[in-house]
């Protein structure tokens, strides 16, 4: 995945106070806009948690500490009878913006003198994370095992998904904040089967589909044998999921997202029957 920040003039709005994704709002701090591409030549290598260490949290029930903001001095600064005044005036102090880590976007009056940030800045991993957040990423497109397929007790089972951009990449979204631009491109690290059997199997890729000329061999890069029939299951089906892991690193810290999607399958698995 790749991040790209850069910096561009901001408008503000003069008669709003509160800036975001609201549909009535105007001269919004925040915009994102997505931008996919499908490559499916591409290999395959998650968003709402760090892949690293995020930073104390505390221990022993400890609260969690507040999410991160970033200010940016209005400017120009909105007319007087805009509400985020609340009577106070360019004499008691300035109106900031505010865009804080989990979406929270809005504006703030901070009273000259007070404590505060002393050079507003957007935080580009704020960013980043809406970038990611606005990517429409699902669960994998699972073409094998198929729900009409027959399995067979002891033989190779090939798994395989069908790549496109929304289910495995790479998905690329681009946000603002406060003059902050990052562009996120998301791919899938790796797929975990849960094949119902009380197994699992991590593939690292979209695995190989299966052609006949493969007889009864093993897949190179994803498969799994089942081991007893599926007569006691559910419609006689092993019921499984396919879990995507999406990876989008950190800008500058080496750090990086992750975020799960998970999609649901069925095998029917029976064993030989031999006549004499």
């Amino acid at each position: 995945m790749v991040l790209a920040g850069s910096l561009a003039p901001v408008a503000v709005a003069d008669d709003v106070t509160t800036l975001g994704n609201d549909p009535g709002c105007r001269g919004s701090l925040l915009s994102v806009t997505v931008c996919a591409s499908d490559n499916s030549g591409s290999p395959g290598g998650g968003l709402g948690t760090k892949a690293k260490p995020a930073g104390n949290r505390g221990s022993g029930g400890s609260a969690a500490p507040a999410p991160k903001c970033a200010y940016e001095k209005a400017d120009p600064q909105p007319p007087a009878e805009n509400l985020a005044w609340d009577g106070k005036t360019p004499k008691d102090g300035a109106i900031y913006r505010v865009w804080c880590e989990g979406g929270r976007v809005g504006v703030t009056f901070v009273p000259t003198g007070a404590a505060g940030p002393a050079a507003p800045t957007i935080d580009p991993e704020l960013v980043a994370r809406r970038a990611a957040d606005a990517m429409k990423l699902t669960g994998p497109k699972v073409a094998s095992p198929r729900a009409a397929g027959k399995y067979v007790v002891g033989m190779p089972m090939w798994m395989w998904v069908t790549r496109s951009t929304s289910s495995y990449g790479p998905a690329t979204a681009t946000a603002t904040a406060g003059g902050v631009t990052v562009t996120a491109t998301a791919h899938v690290a790796a797929i975990r089967w849960d094949m119902g059997d009380g197994t699992t199997v991590t593939c690292n890729g979209p695995g190989t589909p299966y052609t006949a000329d493969r007889g009864k061999s093993p897949s190179p890069d994803c498969g799994h044998r089942y081991e007893r029939s599926a007569a006691d299951q559910p419609d006689g089906r092993y019921q499984g999921t396919a879990t995507a892991t999406w990876t989008v690193p950190a800008l500058g810290d080496g750090g990086e997202f992750t975020e799960t999607r998970q999609t649901a399958f069925t095998a029917a698995v029976g064993e030989v029957q031999v006549l004499n």
